[in-house]
């Protein structure tokens, strides 16, 4: 074995020594605490600093997102997006968009933040007719597993040359390497994450970041 073993109080080492989290980011966490649906669909606030550190680090200015939730993500990244930087974000939950656009006021940053409700093909099919094609520094996927696919091909065409896609869930729990688990979504993700491996339009590493996190980059 080449890791370490996270137990609790390791990673609440990680968490004391590494992540500094914003005071409207830990009020969403802890709204959410007592949900349990919402609170997993939620990223590790170590996942929310990695992909920030990603928005600094590559420079990124225009951000697509595919799944919004409560807005943890999208604030997470928005919160490190230069003041002209524009983040887009898509769900089709009406109700946690509303809450999510309140966490976004309340940081002072709904400015930055577009929300699109409606399916996210459609709001992807709806980008690309906009001349959106080659448009995106990065995009984050995480929403829907059986659509992943789908997601990640219109995100590449979405995305410059250069640009970063960031997939969430790609280890589903473990489930990837479950063959008793015959689910349409642990499908969906080991089909992807088999394809990503040998694409040649892309570099990409898999991180044992939360429940798993592929890095993409578009060659």
């Amino acid at each position: 074995m080449k890791h370490v073993q996270i137990t609790d109080e390791l990673y609440e080492y990680l968490l004391g020594h590494s992540v500094k989290e914003h005071a409207v980011l830990q009020k969403i966490r802890n709204d959410n605490a007592d949900d349990h649906l919402t609170s997993i669909m939620q990223i590790a606030p170590e996942q929310g600093q990695y992909m920030a550190f990603m928005i600094k680090l590559s420079g990124a200015k225009q951000v697509l997102e595919i799944g919004t939730s409560t807005g943890y993500s999208s604030l997470a990244m928005a919160l490190a997006l230069p003041l002209e930087g524009r983040l887009v974000t898509c769900d089709i939950n009406e109700a946690a968009g509303n809450k999510a656009q309140q966490y976004w006021q309340e940081a002072g940053l709904e400015y930055k933040i577009q929300l699109k409700l409606a399916p996210a093909l459609e709001t992807l099919a709806e980008l690309i007719n906009e001349g959106k094609a080659n448009f995106f520094d990065l995009v984050f996927i995480d929403a829907d597993k059986t659509n992943y696919n789908a997601y990640f091909e219109m995100s590449l065409t979405l995305l410059r040359e250069g640009g970063l896609i960031l997939i969430d869930n790609v280890l589903w729990g473990g489930a990837v390497v479950d063959k008793t688990d015959t689910s349409k979504d642990t499908a969906a993700i080991c089909a992807l994450n088999e394809k990503l491996y040998c694409d040649k339009r892309i570099d990409m590493c898999m991180l044992p970041l939360a429940d798993g996190l592929s890095l993409v980059r578009k060659k």
